[in-house]
């Protein structure tokens, strides 16, 4: 089925099943599936901590962060915000208020600070202010981290150290609303392989943006910059977003309370999830961040304000 220029290769049951709720969880943000289907739950707060959820199982496993221990302490974080497990079982966090990505070895509790610089917020090259979500390269060599209160995206190398001056692929204009401007970036989502743009979520912006890393400007491809609504072509505070190998853009509607689809080229989001209301019953969102895909393209969601995690079965 074709949609203006775009493709829509996948539909998805609009009633959720979920998998993690308040007994098990305190919060989510990030979600991230590796490659033998584990989920990896990131738990921002009072928790600060991340889970893993192995498949066909029911009981999260505690993988990082010390439970309602917050801190800069190796073992520790301070309200997590997203993660991503490479192909060596290394997960890497971003620690929002330690201001630091956080890198994971192997079996390891103990995280080592591989960029940013430990409880330090600022706006030198080697500081971050808040990091937010993030991604690799699918070869896993490069980083990029959404700087969310410096309004910008960074590179990183995943071998990086403390300290080591990043390199800024997006923003760094202060906030605003232009096309040379990140406005509190949020979701980042990067396939070199299909496009040369990173597709980000500006949440303070309302909108989403593709940007060829290192350029000076990007370009608007979802919601109207500085505008919040509910219509079809509108957002409402976006965070966590995905793309497809048909350029589809998957975007987390937070204030709207559902998931929007844009195909390639189309300004005019359809509705895949939610019913655009908050609530808790199996069809609704209540201030969702978060999207994730298993290896069947079923796609499960951060339903933040209900604090659970739904999936949704490809059909």
């Amino acid at each position: 089925m074709l949609a203006s220029s775009g493709v829509i290769p996948y539909r998805w049951n609009t009633t959720g099943i979920t998998i993690l709720n308040s007994s098990q969880i305190s919060s989510v943000s990030g979600l991230f599936f590796d490659s033998n289907d584990t989920l990896y739950i990131v738990d921002e707060y009072p928790n600060s901590v991340v889970w893993k959820l192995p498949k066909n199982t029911l009981t999260p496993i505690l993988v990082a962060g010390i439970v309602q221990s917050r801190g800069t302490g190796a073992s520790q974080l301070n309200r997590p915000q997203d993660v991503y497990v490479d192909s060596n079982k290394n997960m890497y966090v971003t620690d929002c208020y330690g201001h630091r990505l956080q890198k994971f070895i192997n079996g390891s509790t103990a995280g080592v600070t591989i960029a940013g610089i430990t409880g330090s917020n600022g706006t030198a090259l080697n500081q971050f202010n808040c990091p937010r979500y993030f991604c690799l390269d699918p070869t896993e060599t490069y980083l990029y981290i959404n700087d969310n209160s410096n309004q910008r995206t960074m590179l990183y190398r995943s071998n990086s150290t403390t300290g080591t001056n990043g390199t800024i692929v997006a923003g760094g204009n202060s906030n605003g609303n232009s096309n040379i401007q990140l406005h509190y970036p949020w979701g980042i989502h990067y396939l070199p392989s299909i496009s040369t743009d990173m597709y980000i979520a500006n949440n303070a912006g309302h909108s989403v943006m593709r940007w060829i890393p290192g350029a000076s400007s990007g370009i608007f491809v979802a919601g109207t910059a500085g505008v919040s609504g509910s219509n079809a072509t509108l957002l409402n505070s976006p965070m966590g977003l995905k793309i497809d190998a048909y350029l589809n853009i998957y975007v987390v509607d937070k204030g709207n309370h559902r998931v929007q689809m844009f195909c390639q080229n189309s300004s005019l989001g359809i509705t895949i999830v939610g019913t655009g209301i908050a609530g808790n019953s199996t069809t609704e969102l209540n201030a969702p961040r978060s999207i994730a895909f298993d290896s069947s393209m079923n796609m499960y969601i951060g339903d933040t304000g209900n604090v659970r995690v739904q999936k949704f079965l490809k059909i």
